[in-house]
């Protein structure tokens, strides 16, 4: 039997979670665990009687931590929190690039416990069928007998994408059009696969496990070949009516004599993505190796070529920000890429035109930049099959 053999064949994945108060109870814990009882009471607005009577079958399935409560009490001592127990059920998340595949295996916490990082030999289907099994199956076998444990596979590709069938209606850098990739990878891989668009499962890993924990509204922009925005609104990532939201590195408002990678003329990451800027630098300096860290060195020595390209990014990004602000009002913008915290320069000044361009009080909108790596996209990818999940529970069970 093969480590993917050992996961139960199913469609969708799925947790056991027999009621609404069950399901309610241990999405509090899985996202802001450890926490006191009269907390999760609180904040599902149920009574403490009933926490305490879902909280019984979570641990007794193991997913939760017993919290020494009837000890406590016993004893005239306070309870101690409730947390999850993430090693109960794991995942994994794998994010294809043109060129390469980056798989991680991670907790229902979707927290890294092996990683694994392949080239891709070319975009055709069945070459990334392929290579995203092959992944998968280094992942199982890292994990060795707790592959068992994988409740189903999160795969993420940029472009548009029906997170509902696992189609992908269109990635231009992969040159896919209509392709049915959870179908494929199901019949191969024999467990459940979720595909979804790739700054969107980065938003969802933000939502349960990051910023949006403390808050009900935040947008992530994130900067590298392209410009991929995901929305987080009154406490639900938007996915738009056909999949497509927040595609604000597509708003028209680079001058319109370049053309875009989507066909189209004037978008946004024609001039501002990493890729655009380093090209500018590039032919402008006539170096065709130029890396983006001299790149960076040459603006903040003043090179003026280095510093335009940065400039005119820098001020087309924030002008994008603003305008997604006026229009939707997040309260945080996480601007995310490989090397955005290095471009000191290129931050300051997307300030500044975010603030010539916002209306009122959406000034206030915070604005804060990290870097990341492919594995936080990996990272994303299995967030999107918790999320499904619980979801999935929620469908099927309703409010009872």
């Amino acid at each position: 039997m093969t480590p993917a053999q050992q996961v139960e064949a199913r469609t969708r994945p799925g947790l056991s979670l027999e009621t609404r108060s069950v399901i309610d109870v241990f999405t509090e814990v899985l996202k802001r665990g450890p926490i006191a009882r009269i907390d999760v009471a609180r904040r599902t607005g149920l009574s403490q009687s009933a926490v305490t009577k879902a909280i019984a079958p979570l641990i007794g399935r193991g997913l939760l931590f017993p919290d020494g409560a009837s000890l406590a009490a016993s004893q005239g001592r306070p309870p101690q929190p409730i947390n999850v127990n993430e090693e109960a059920q794991l995942v994994l998340g794998i994010i294809v690039r043109v060129d390469e595949i980056y798989g991680v295996a991670t907790t229902i916490r979707a927290n890294i416990l092996h990683s694994v990082r392949r080239p891709l030999p070319g975009p055709a289907v069945s070459t990334a069928v392929d290579g995203i099994a092959a992944v998968a199956e280094a992942l199982l076998s890292r994990l060795g007998e707790a592959a068992g444990k994988v409740m189903g596979t999160g795969v993420v590709v940029s472009g548009d994408i029906d997170s509902e069938t696992g189609v992908v209606r269109m990635s231009p850098r992969m040159n896919w059009s209509d392709v049915p990739l959870a179908g494929l990878l199901q019949a191969r891989l024999g467990m459940p696969v979720v595909v979804d668009n790739d700054v969107r499962a980065l938003t969802i890993a933000e939502e349960w496990f990051g910023i949006g924990v403390d808050t009900d509204s935040f947008a992530i922009v994130t900067i590298g070949t392209g410009i991929g925005c995901g929305l987080y609104l009154n406490g639900d990532v938007v996915e738009g009516a056909h999949g497509v939201a927040g595609e604000i590195g597509h708003l028209p408002l680079a001058p319109a004599e370049i053309v875009c990678s989507c066909g189209r003329r004037g978008c946004v990451e024609t001039v501002a993505s990493s890729a655009a800027i380093l090209g500018s630098i590039r032919e402008a300096q006539r170096d065709p190796g130029l890396t983006m860290r001299e790149a960076v060195q040459l603006a903040r020595s003043g090179n003026p070529n280095a510093v335009h390209a940065f400039d005119r990014a820098a001020a087309i990004i924030g002008m994008a920000l603003a305008t997604m602000t006026n229009l939707v009002g997040p309260s945080v913008i996480l601007v995310m890429g490989e090397s955005v915290t290095d471009y000191d320069l290129y931050e300051q000044r997307i300030r500044e035109s975010f603030d010539q361009h916002t209306f009122g009080s959406a000034r206030q909108c915070r604005i804060i930049t990290r870097s990341h790596t492919f594995e936080d996209w990996a990272r994303g990818a299995a967030a999107s099959v918790i999320r499904t999940a619980v979801n999935e529970a929620i469908a099927s069970r309703g409010s009872s």
